[in-house]
């Protein structure tokens, strides 16, 4: 059965692998299924048709047979309900997975994403220093108490996991800045992220619709 996705046709962040289809993309290739990707133009985000799949017009949708998802936290749950390899066997470390799951969307990446909306939406406010820096205060307390428990283990919670995609994903918003670096044992976790096979391919096929250049092949399809 067929999986597509839902991706921008013109993508605000040029290739850089940061809209929501590349969370989506990354689980797939993580456990191995093909998608076809419908392209979104900006005038048919609002459009009955996409609406249909997404109420609130956004990007990712997820179309498998007759279901159809949205919200790229809940995309990438069933991925690794229905397909092996994001997911631990033990029932409890798969609650925990889930658990890291949610704290990624809820409790890490809301707080990035605000400093973005003050950083782009809300710079000529009178107000925007010091909200800014009330954001990336707050910003700087949660990735210190997820530092503090990551450690220096490889991953959240054993070996790599749905979890690590969303976390890697929401860490991945503040390449570049201090406040990423400022935390040596979640850097070097973001990079672990980038590093692997799957997230590499999930990269340029995002980066491809940008630059119109041929995504990288799935292992098994390389010529020669």
């Amino acid at each position: 059965m067929t999986i597509t996705i839902t991706a921008f046709a013109d993508s605000p962040d040029r290739g850089g692998g940061y809209a929501r289809d590349m969370i989506v993309r990354w689980a797939l290739e993580e456990v191995g299924q093909p998608y076809e990707v419908r392209l979104v133009p900006w005038a048919d985000f609002k459009k009955p048709a996409h609406r249909a799949r997404q109420p609130f017009g956004q990007i990712p949708t997820y179309e498998e047979g007759d279901l159809v998802l949205f919200e790229s936290g809940a995309i990438v749950l069933h991925i690794a309900e229905r397909f092996s390899g994001l997911f631990p066997a033990d029932a409890n470390a798969r609650a925990r997975a889930i658990a890291w799951m949610f704290a990624a969307v809820s409790s890490v990446e809301p707080l990035i994403v605000q400093r973005e909306v003050v950083e782009y939406l809300e710079s000529d406010k009178s107000w925007a220093g010091e909200r800014m820096a009330m954001v990336e205060q707050r910003i700087r307390d949660r990735l210190g108490e997820l530092s503090a428990r990551l450690g220096d283990a490889e991953w959240l919670d054993g070996d790599f996991s749905a979890a690590d995609i969303l976390m890697v994903q929401a860490l991945r918003r503040l390449e570049g800045s201090d406040l990423l670096a400022a935390f040596a044992n979640l850097a070097a976790y973001v990079e672990r992220g980038k590093a692997r096979p799957a997230f590499k391919r999930a990269f340029a096929a995002q980066l491809a619709v940008f630059t119109g250049q041929n995504p990288l092949p799935r292992e098994g399809e390389r010529a020669g």
